[in-house]
């Protein structure tokens, strides 16, 4: 037996309010009293009254949909990622359309193309994505936010991690704790972050460690290449003393592979990595690691994306902010567990 529908004259009804009323207040459109909106959320609960979307969007023109195009859905950086932009939609009304961009600028193409006329806004963070790429794929009307982008275009803020500071901070740090040479696992090649760390790792030896040769191995983010990177490092003539792997994934593979030749962490090699993945805390020794806040970063892009969707753009502030990452030292590096903090801009500028 089927139970009707309410529709928003029951509402209405149930609250005693107007329909109009309601329907402000269902389509977060203001010009309604706090009162007013207490008591039409309430009867909209009771009823357990559902809008229908798609009469919803002919009426404002607005999907109440956000688009994020990312270049995977694996790992724990893009779930967490992911985690931040859906609560954040979540307290203001929207839902979250997620595609990935992982197998070239094509894909990367196709996922923005495809998100158009079903998303007020879009979130991207893609190595493939530039000036040239978004003037092609994005609708000038389109709002988008950036995620670690070398973009810089007024029309396409962006929020960028410190990614230069933080490895700065790292490779400095291991290198005051007493560990006299700093390998780097590199992330992928083209890769915006991977290529901001390698800065930092570069600056940082240069200015503290200046008779030091560097050493940096080729990685791809993923715990194989960890693996293959420390078995790499373990076959050299000269053993690094410490090693700083671009992400957490990758350090926990360069673990395995000192752990499965019987070398010793901290003791005879010590590592560190980006990130601070919930499992950096977990393994074996702990992981000495940048943090970052994946989840805030999230969060981040949503509400600058909501602002520009609002029409209140950034005039205000820069189109491009930067958020702070800060090196967590935990037992991996062989140091005392503390923070330390790199020198950078505030949490968010």
């Amino acid at each position: 037996m089927s139970t009707k529908k309410a529709t928003i004259k029951d509402v209405a009804r149930e609250a005693k309010v107007s329909i109009a009323s309601v329907s402000r207040v269902l389509n977060g459109l203001g010009g309604v009293t706090a009162e007013t909106q207490d008591a039409v959320r309430k009867a909209a609960a009771k009823l357990h009254y559902v809008p229908d979307n798609a009469a919803r969007s002919l009426i404002t023109g607005r999907t109440h949909t956000i688009g994020a195009v990312l270049p995977d859905l694996f790992g724990e950086f893009f779930s967490e990622l992911i985690r931040g932009i859906d609560l954040a939609a979540r307290a203001r009304g929207l839902h979250l359309l997620v595609s990935s961009s992982h197998d070239g600028v094509e894909d990367a193409a196709v996922a923005v193309r495809t998100m158009r006329g079903r998303v007020d806004g879009m979130i991207i963070l893609s190595e493939f994505v530039d000036g040239p790429f978004l003037e092609q794929n994005v609708p000038s009307d389109l709002p988008v936010v950036l995620l670690d982008s070398p973009v810089d275009n007024p029309r396409f803020p962006a929020i960028n991690l410190d990614n230069i500071a933080g490895a700065q901070a790292m490779v400095k740090h291991l290198l005051d704790t007493g560990h006299e040479t700093v390998a780097l696992v590199t992330g992928p090649a083209g890769n915006y972050d991977a290529q901001e760390r390698e800065k930092g790792y570069r600056a940082a030896m240069g200015q503290f460690a200046p008779k030091a040769p560097l050493n940096i191995v080729a990685g791809d983010f993923t715990e194989e290449s960890g693996y293959r990177a420390g078995r790499a490092l373990l076959a050299q003539a000269t053993r690094p003393r410490a090693v700083f792997a671009a992400n957490d994934m990758m350090a926990v593979g360069c673990l395995y592979a000192f752990k499965e030749a019987g070398i010793r962490v901290p003791q005879d090699i010590a590592l560190a990595g980006f990130d601070d993945i919930l499992i950096a805390r977990y393994v074996t020794p702990s992981l000495s690691t940048v943090s970052v806040s994946i989840a805030e970063l999230g969060k981040s892009a949503l509400l600058l994306l909501t602002e520009l969707m609002e029409g209140k753009g950034h005039a205000d502030g820069p189109h491009i902010r930067t958020l702070r990452c800060d090196v967590v030292a935990r037992e991996s590096c062989g140091a005392q567990q503390t923070n330390v903090a790199p020198k950078h801009p505030p949490a968010l500028v």
